[in-house]
C-alpha cells in the first residue's frame, strides 16, 4: 500500500486523491482553530509560501477529537485561518485521526510513523508528518514540535 493510492474529501466536499500530490515533499498535519497550538498556522503559512515553489505542500486536516478544539464546520474553518493566519495551503474536510472512524489516510500515517514508545494514536491537535517525494513517510512530528525546528529535514528532502 502506498499513500498515493489514498483519496481524502476537500473542505468542498470533492474527493482528491494523494496521488495528485506525487513527486512533492509533503508534511500532513491535524489542526484545530481552537487550540493551546493554532498559532503554529502562522509559522506553517511561513514556511509552505518559502518552499511551496520548491515542492513542498503542507496538507491540513482539521479535527475536533482533541479538547472541542475544531467545532466549526469547513467553512468557518477555512475562513478562520485565512483571516487570522492567511493560510494558503490546502484544508480538507474536518476528519478523525484516532478511533473506529479514523480516516484511512492517518490510519495509514499512523502505522508508518509510530509515535513515543511505539504508539500509534495521535496525541493531540498538530501532529506532523513528513512524507518524502516517493511517498515515503519520513518522521512523525510532536503537537509541541514548532513548525521552524522541522524545516532543516524539510530542506534535506527537497
Amino acid at each position: 500500500m502506498s499513500i498515493y493510492n489514498f483519496n481524502v474529501k476537500t473542505a468542498k466536499g470533492q474527493q482528491k486523491s494523494i496521488g495528485d500530490y506525487r513527486d512533492k515533499v509533503m508534511l500532513i498535519v491535524n489542526t484545530a482553530s481552537k487550540c493551546a497550538f493554532t498559532p503554529q498556522f502562522k509559522e506553517l503559512q511561513e514556511i509552505y509560501k518559502q518552499y511551496k515553489d520548491s515542492g513542498l505542500e503542507i496538507l491540513g486536516f482539521p479535527c475536533n477529537q482533541f479538547g472541542s478544539g475544531e467545532k466549526g464546520d469547513n467553512e468557518e474553518i477555512q475562513s478562520f485561518c485565512e483571516i487570522n493566519f492567511g493560510v494558503t495551503f490546502p484544508l480538507f474536510d474536518k476528519i478523525d485521526v484516532n478511533g473506529p472512524n479514523a480516516d484511512p489516510l492517518y490510519s495509514f500515517l499512523k502505522k508508518e510513523a509510530k509515535g513515543v514508545l511505539g504508539s500509534e494514536s495521535i496525541k493531540w491537535n498538530f501532529t506532523k508528518f513528513l512524507v518524502d517525494r516517493r511517498g515515503n513517510v519520513v518522521k512523525r512530528y510532536g503537537s509541541t514540535d514548532k513548525p521552524s525546528a522541522i524545516v532543516e529535514d524539510l530542506k534535506k528532502l527537497l
